[in-house]
């Protein structure tokens, strides 16, 4: 039966394969042409012609049909995962004649779903057919398919032929981002960063920057600010102002995916990065991630694409994680150790046995993953 398939679908695509209509008609021409040798009859000639004539015809007629047919195909904007993918597709004739009764099938990945079917009865060559249809999405990735098949068995039925054309398609599911009201983790990294980087700058901001202006002394201004060269070209002190930094607070979503993970566990570790990197986001942290394939990134849409195109075992190709104090998500409690001071940490195992340096989340199963998001950090 697959044998069978296989050799079907070749003939339909590379040139026509007869409808069972067609295998009926073509037997009785068989039939009546024998019958005619047998008794050298001259109307079962003709009963046989004709038929081999109209299966001919057929088949000239079915093969034009799906000549001049052009599909073309826009973009597909990103969706997160849970919601549906809008495709759209143009469905031109770029013949001078209508074709009619055609099948227009989009070969979209078997992960996303069977093939996708629309039935054209009349395709004039002034009025393309519009096609727009969903897909369901179940989880995150980015897709990508090309193979649209135009099918069709006009006028008479007996053929049926099948031509298929490039029309390239890529589909990016982002992964969902939990509404975190809250996030101690965050917080806490937040105001330690902070409370380091204003110490920095009471200790630099007297002495050291960039010149932005020169501006005439005020009481009160730090002797060690004069700029000596202009005081003494313009007759009167002239104060340096400085380029101030304006920079907030640096934090890293680290995503430990070089190493093996659940699946289940995996997927919950993306959905966590993205929204832990939102929600440090909406605190105007300056927020980063970090994977071992792609390395430091930044941005919502940058971020959302290599969060939906992330795999678990992949490559490393960005060296040694960043020395800054960094959220750590991993299913490998043996990585704890060695991550930067003032670091955090979100694991996925049932349990820990020995207790980290720093303080983190242990994630588990019985627990929904947003409401383990904001709670405090613990160990």
């Amino acid at each position: 039966m697959k044998i069978k398939t296989q050799i079907v679908n070749g003939l339909e695509s590379r040139w026509l394969a007869p409808a069972y209509s067609g295998w009926l008609l073509g037997g009785l021409a068989l039939f009546f042409f024998m019958a005619a040798t047998n008794t050298l009859s001259g109307w079962l000639y003709v009963i046989s012609g004709v038929m081999a004539a109209l299966l001919a015809i057929a088949a000239a007629l079915s093969a034009r049909n799906l000549q001049n047919i052009q599909v073309v195909r826009r973009p597909i904007y990103p969706v997160s995962a849970g919601d549906d993918l809008t495709v759209e597709l143009l469905v031109q004739n770029g013949s001078s004649k209508p074709k009619s009764l055609l099948q227009v099938s989009d070969l979209i990945p078997h992960v996303l779903g069977e093939p996708i079917t629309k039935v054209v009865e009349i395709l004039n060559t002034d009025n393309p057919q519009y096609w727009v249809y969903q897909i369901a999405t179940r989880r995150r990735g980015v897709y990508q398919w090309q193979t649209v098949q135009v099918r069709s068995a006009a006028p008479l039925g007996l053929f049926w032929g099948r031509r298929s054309q490039t029309v390239a398609a890529r589909a990016i599911v982002y992964p969902t981002v939990l509404p975190l009201s809250r996030c101690p983790l965050v917080d806490d990294m937040g105001r330690e960063s902070s409370l380091q980087i204003n110490s920095d700058r009471r200790a630099q901001s007297a002495t050291e920057g960039i010149t932005r202006s020169l501006r005439p002394y005020r009481w009160g201004d730090s002797t060690r600010l004069i700029h000596w060269r202009s005081s003494a070209r313009y007759g009167e002190l002239r104060i340096r102002e400085l380029e101030r930094f304006t920079g907030g607070q640096e934090l890293i979503v680290c995503l430990d995916s070089a190493a093996s993970w659940s699946l289940e566990s995996f997927e919950e570790a993306v959905i966590a990065a993205a929204s832990l990197y939102f929600y440090a986001a909406h605190q105007h942290l300056n927020i980063r991630l970090w994977t071992a394939r792609t390395g430091l990134i930044q941005g919502e849409k940058s971020v959302l694409e290599v969060l939906a195109a992330v795999d678990a075992g992949e490559e490393v190709q960005t060296g040694e994680l960043p020395r800054l104090p960094l959220v750590w998500l991993t299913q490998n409690s043996a990585s704890l150790p060695s991550l930067p001071e003032g670091s955090r940490w979100v694991l996925w195992q049932p349990e820990l046995h020995e207790k980290p340096i720093a303080p983190g989340i242990l994630i588990r199963g019985d627990r929904a993953l947003q409401a383990q998001l904001q709670d405090a950090p613990g160990f």
